[in-house]
């Protein structure tokens, strides 16, 4: 998406000073008690992991639900898919950058692992406990409720975890290398 890449665009500089500062001053960037993520970027990495992972997310609810199959395979599928976009849309970026598929690759699995782990967990445990929201169809407005109400606490709950990577130079300040 042209949008995503001017936000990453506007926000490389910060990441990649941040990166170098993390890598050469560790010591003294701790004893500040800071993480030197701020929740701008924070929140920006975490809407490009929830852009992924609800893709996913729908897709596998959708096609689960109208082929008729049980919670678990559902859930399963639904899973694996926010799995792979989310790694997809951050290998686009990463190897419009010219790098090749395997690094690309280990990129997005050190950018994106912990955060839409965190994600799928939140997201599938709210499903999960609402009441009924595991059996609605998708004719059902509870179906689209519950969804959409787990991506939205899955994105207030993964926002911390992503600036506190992201301030340590990992989780989705990988991905800032590879931006021009």
């Amino acid at each position: 998406m042209d949008h995503e890449h001017a936000i990453h665009e506007h926000t490389e500089h910060t990441h990649t000073a941040h990166a170098h500062t993390a890598h050469g001053a560790h010591g003294a960037h701790g004893a500040h008690g800071s993480t030197g993520a701020s929740w701008a970027m924070a929140a920006q990495a975490t809407l490009h992991c929830l852009t992924g992972c609800a893709v996913g997310e729908v897709l596998g609810m959708v096609v689960g639900t109208a082929f008729g199959w049980g919670n678990l395979p559902t859930t399963l599928l639904a899973i694996v898919l926010a799995f792979f976009f989310g790694y997809a849309l951050t290998m686009r970026g990463v190897l419009r950058a010219g790098v090749d598929f395997r690094t690309a690759l280990r990129v997005a699995l050190a950018a994106d692992t912990v955060s839409i782990a965190v994600m799928e967990l939140i997201d599938n445990g709210t499903i999960l406990v609402w009441p009924a929201a595991m059996d609605a169809q998708l004719d059902d407005a509870l179906f689209w409720m519950s969804l959409a109400v787990s991506l939205v606490l899955a994105f207030i709950v993964t926002t911390p975890v992503n600036k506190w990577t992201i301030g340590r130079g990992k989780g989705h300040a990988v991905v800032h290398r590879y931006h021009h």
